[in-house]
């Protein structure tokens, strides 16, 4: 897909409870922070925060319609299975709901980046080996622009967390923001 350099570029995040911006003051949700960030580089964008806290893969999948029937967007940016994930649904459940979120959304032709989690240990290693590999799966099945790990430099660091130990803090929020605008960057140059 190509870009119009000169028109505003849609961005929606749809994801959870870490890119909602549980906790936090708007100023410092993912979605206003990425806006600013990409906006002083000279991109034209608008970002909108369709993340909803203590969603899942399911509840993702039940209201995607909802959401991608909003006019012109160009990037949606993946971030569920987290949830999933503290509930211990199966790992082969989430991957089947993200698997028609992405088709949904690249048949309306819109780019997906694909953010992904990683489970603990605590689950036992063949959960954790399932969850985890399944975004690389869906990432590779669609050819979509891919985040490993959406915490990468902030998930158990106490300074870029909120108190419980799981939600970004404002500096963590900067630091997830980084990782995805590099994709974001690459897909609109």
């Amino acid at each position: 897909m190509t870009f119009n350099v000169s028109a505003e570029n849609k961005i929606v995040l749809f994801g959870d409870s870490l890119m909602a911006g549980y906790g936090l003051q708007v100023e410092h949700h993912l979605s206003r922070v990425l806006e600013n960030s990409l906006a002083s580089k000279g991109f034209k964008v608008k970002v909108v925060n369709a993340s909803v806290s203590g969603d899942t893969s399911a509840g993702g999948l039940n209201r995607i319609n909802w959401t991608l029937s909003e006019e012109d967007i160009d990037i949606l940016i993946l971030g569920l299975g987290a949830n999933d994930m503290l509930r211990g649904v199966q790992p082969k459940e989430t991957e089947k709901n993200l698997n028609k979120i992405i088709k949904l959304a690249l048949d309306k032709k819109i780019n997906v980046i694909l953010a992904g989690m990683i489970a603990p240990n605590s689950y036992g290693r063949n959960y954790k080996k399932k969850f985890d590999k399944l975004y690389k799966s869906l990432s590779d099945k669609y050819n979509l622009s891919f985040i490993p790990f959406l915490l990468e430099g902030v998930a158990l660091k106490p300074e870029f967390n909120l108190q419980d130990g799981m939600h970004p803090n404002e500096k963590g929020v900067k630091i997830i923001s980084k990782t995805i605008e590099k994709k974001i960057i690459k897909l609109l140059n």
